[in-house]
């Protein structure tokens, strides 16, 4: 998986997030941009697995969400991100 990932939002199973974020953290997913409709909700949701009951150490990667925002100003925040790295592969997602 890529180290930048845009999921769009509204996803068709919410039940395919904690896959979902249990792979971002085994492939070492630096950034998760969500957009769409609903998205802040669909972050908190995804932040809330990151987290899960906080016994595990090394459960991160940051999180946004971009109401109202078009996917090129996206893009170009993720290219921006971590930049020391260069621009890296961005990945869309659908769920």
């Amino acid at each position: 998986m890529s180290g930048k990932i845009i999921l769009h939002a509204p996803v068709s199973d919410e039940a395919l997030l904690a896959p979902f974020v249990d792979a971002c953290l085994r492939d070492g997913v630096s950034i998760v941009a969500v957009v769409g409709d609903g998205c802040e909700r669909l972050e908190d949701l995804i932040d809330d697995l990151i987290v899960g009951d906080g016994t595990v150490a090394g459960r991160f990667f940051c999180t946004t969400s971009h109401p109202g925002e078009g996917l090129d100003a996206v893009l170009e925040m993720l290219c921006a991100f971590g930049e020391d790295d260069g621009p890296g592969v961005i990945r869309e997602v659908r769920l």
